[in-house]
């Protein structure tokens, strides 16, 4: 592998040379300017409604395969749903946020650890408590991006059987 690499930076280096390529500058891997944290919120959202439904489940003794079988499927879904919260605030983090955006609002670093964190607790546990910090900071995550773009946000009850709020821009 690390020959086959060696080979192709070569090959692109004499290329590079021959064709004198521009360099490209942007600041994501495709500057496509299409960034909105609500799938982050609906995960939370996800991640949260799996907790419940978790926690109900366990009143029931697994003793049947479609009880386990639930339960397993709840647990996968919450997994995979903690980990798209943090790869979707990563990816704004990352590829949106600037600094004067982290100078108006300088508590962005921290949220966004607390954010990275708090997914990976409720990974850990089944805690509703949890899942519901969660939200609350992804919500003050999507309030701060808007800000950055100059949109009012609003706070509404989810339709989500969580029947915890989620942030919107006003338009």
């Amino acid at each position: 592998m690390e020959t086959a690499r060696l080979i192709a930076r070569a090959v692109l280096g004499s290329l590079d040379r021959i064709a004198h390529f521009r360099v490209a500058h942007a600041h994501c891997d495709i500057p496509c300017g299409i960034y909105d944290p609500h799938l982050a919120q609906v995960a939370a959202h996800t991640v949260l409604r799996m907790d419940m439904l978790i926690n109900e489940t366990a009143q029931v003794p697994p003793t049947d395969a479609s009880t386990r079988n639930k339960m397993i499927r709840y647990i996968s879904v919450k997994e995979q749903h903690a980990e798209l919260v943090k790869h979707e605030v990563r990816v704004i983090w990352g590829d949106y946020i600037k600094p004067e955006h982290i100078k108006a609002n300088p508590k962005l670093h921290e949220l966004v650890f607390d954010i990275m964190k708090t997914a990976s607790k409720a990974k850990q546990d089944t805690s509703v408590d949890t899942s519901k910090d969660l939200i609350k900071k992804v919500e003050q995550f999507a309030e701060i991006f808007w800000k950055t773009k100059g949109v009012e946000t609003k706070r509404v009850k989810a339709f989500y059987p969580t029947e915890e709020e989620i942030v919107y821009p006003k338009v």
